[in-house]
């Protein structure tokens, strides 16, 4: 091979490699690493060189910026704190996210119900609601989330599981009983004028004292029980089992054999980590009685949560149901670190696990305070103004005539939208 064609395959090859990589980059497929600073000998710095104008990739989660992949959980922290929550923290709430596009609720506690929101998916995805016990920072924006939900999109019942009592008053299907009739004026006020199909629950109420029975099973996804041990009989975990996948999660508990059993190398376990007793008194304002008996007893202490994460060895272990300040996590790690040294989340409102058979990734979420509900799936059904509850005489007789005023907005929306409405 002469040495001119041996130039002129070496340019066409450089030109052919040139080619690749720039359809490679512009198809996506691969994106080039910021270039490495040359030292005097030759040798490449650490330091990569970074673009004054070009943007600097990030990790965290957007909601509604990345897909879902076909083998891949979400795990999205809607609730993370103590009984009375805070702007920082609301109570217990986590919401679960597989590749088959399901979503479950894990507990709904008080404040929690802006959290899921926040994240933006339609409220037909989330109409299932799994309850550990009915306390209020368990279950306390369940309201929220039925009347909310029903009002911003979702089109069908709410769905609830839950565990019943040692008595029928102190079960799921009492309490949800009960909260619907609490609603009455609520509900019968929006008959007539949006659509109806969201107001009612679904209630699935199970016997809290079977051990690891399935209570769902729909979809390629098994979610079982198992009893757990905090104030009065009742309260339970929960375990998900989907394409090779376990979730645990746990709402109160002290640590428990059945905990130690089921939830056995889980990819991801959930359970209780209570504040430290120190700062229970200090913060609290607790009594060392009081904080004694209530951080150790009826909740998990950091050290026995520690323990029980030891038994079960999970890939990731999350911990909650403390209030996460710089002057009470560090006092929470070290006891937690006296019985446990494996991976470990202490989590806070907003915080996102990606778990996948090869990794699991840990995020921040970056949500928009301004967010509006997203866009119903379905078409919504209209309103059958023949259901609305008219008011008495004495309440209607106070309207002012504004029909000179409102007119004009019925003119713009019936033209716009061919309808042919009228002020009442």
């Amino acid at each position: 091979m002469s040495l001119e064609t041996r130039k002129q395959l070496g340019i066409w090859g450089i030109l052919a490699i040139g080619f690749v990589i720039g359809f490679a980059v512009a198809s996506g497929a691969t994106k080039p690493e910021p270039a490495a600073f040359a030292s005097a000998d030759g040798a490449a710095d650490a330091a990569p060189r970074y673009s004054p104008v070009k943007a600097r990739s990030r990790d965290f989660y957007t909601p509604n910026s990345e897909d879902l992949g076909p083998n891949e959980m979400r795990l999205l922290a809607c609730g993370t704190g103590m009984p009375t929550a805070r702007p920082k923290q609301a109570a217990s709430c986590w919401l679960l996210e597989l590749g088959n596009g399901d979503k479950f609720i894990f507990d709904v506690g008080t404040g929690s119900a802006e959290r899921i929101a926040a994240f933006q998916i339609p409220y037909n995805y989330i109409d299932k609601v799994f309850l550990s016990h009915l306390h209020t920072d368990h279950f306390g924006d369940l309201d929220a989330l039925f009347v909310g939900g029903a009002l911003a999109g979702r089109q069908k019942p709410l769905r609830v599981w839950g565990p019943s009592g040692d008595t029928p008053e102190r079960g799921t299907k009492y309490a949800l009983d009960h909260l619907e009739k609490a609603l009455t004026w609520d509900l019968d006020g929006r008959k007539g004028l949006t659509d109806p199909r969201g107001y009612h629950f679904e209630v699935h109420e199970f016997d809290y004292r079977k051990i690891n029975q399935i209570v769902y099973q729909e979809n390629g996804v098994t979610i079982r029980s198992f009893p757990a041990i905090h104030s009065l009989d009742g309260p339970v975990s929960y375990s998900l089992e989907w394409n090779g996948l376990k979730f645990v999660f746990g709402g109160d508990t002290f640590p428990n054999k059945w905990f130690a059993e089921y939830a056995k190398d889980a990819d991801l376990a959930i359970h209780e980590c209570f504040i430290a007793v120190p700062d229970m008194i200090t913060k609290f304002k607790f009594t060392p009685q009081s904080a004694l008996l209530v951080g150790t007893q009826i909740h998990t202490a950091p050290e026995a949560f520690g323990s029980m994460m030891s038994m079960i060895k999970p890939r990731m272990a999350v911990a909650y149901h403390f209030f996460k300040d710089y002057d009470t996590t560090p006092e929470v790690s070290r006891r937690i670190a006296k019985t446990y040294d494996g991976p470990l989340s202490l989590a806070i409102d907003y915080m996102v696990w990606n778990i996948t058979k090869d990794k699991i990734r840990v995020r921040m979420a970056n949500v928009d305070e301004d967010v509006w509900p997203p866009p119903a799936t379905e078409k919504p059904q209209l309103p059958d103004a023949s259901l609305r509850i008219p008011y008495s005489k004495q309440i209607s007789g106070g309207k002012l005539d504004m029909k000179n005023v409102i007119q004009p907005t019925y003119d713009e929306i019936n033209k716009k939208y061919r309808l042919k409405e009228k002020q009442d």
